[in-house]
């Protein structure tokens, strides 16, 4: 149930700081929204060669808000079902999902600061302008600052507590009113 609350909170956030911008520029990415600073960073991504970041083109926008119901629906599902299989099937799927989104990002990350304009104003030969998928990176004279937001750490703590309760289960499949061990535990 934890998961709804990803509906309504930013998922990452980039961090963009340099000494022309001491308060910083920012980005929010949420699963159907990009907000923040995001026309000035379009502006400044123009002189050095990237693609405007426009957020009603990227497909994963769309798309996310359905794969995360259907998410949180399998979970429920697999609660009432009480069924350890299903669990291990929904923790599978959850990671795989995880998996998934951070290659996807990263490969948009990568798209976005690697393929320039060779006709940009600004060039620099052999310089790149992909933010970190985690942590932070010098860029120019800009540090990039790439994070998990509210959302994210929802997404990652319950994907986290998620494997955790079906090793925990796992390990533990005995009979608690007689304390035997079913290895044919469903």
């Amino acid at each position: 149930m934890a998961l709804i609350a990803v509906y309504f909170l930013p998922v990452w956030e980039i961090e963009l700081e340099a000494p022309q911008y001491p308060e910083g520029l920012g980005m929010n990415i949420w699963i159907n929204k990009i907000t923040g600073d995001l026309n000035t960073i379009n502006g400044l991504n123009h002189y050095i060669g990237m693609k405007t970041i426009q957020p009603d083109s990227i497909k994963e926008l769309t798309l996310m808000p359905y794969i995360l119901g259907a998410l949180i629906f399998l979970g429920i599902s697999v609660t009432i079902a009480g069924k350890k299989k299903l669990l291990m099937v929904w923790v599978v799927f959850f990671m795989m999902l995880g998996i998934a989104g951070g290659i996807d990002f990263y490969l948009w990350e990568y798209d976005y600061g690697h393929n320039l304009n060779p006709e940009a104003a600004i060039k620099i030969p052999g310089m790149s302008y992909q933010p970190p998928l985690i942590g932070s990176k010098q860029l120019a004279n800009f540090t990039a600052y790439s994070i998990p937001d509210t959302g994210g750490i929802i997404l990652i703590g319950t994907g986290i507590a998620s494997l955790v309760i079906f090793l925990y289960d796992r390990k533990n499949r005995g009979n608690t009113k007689t304390g035997i061990t079913n290895e044919n535990n469903n």
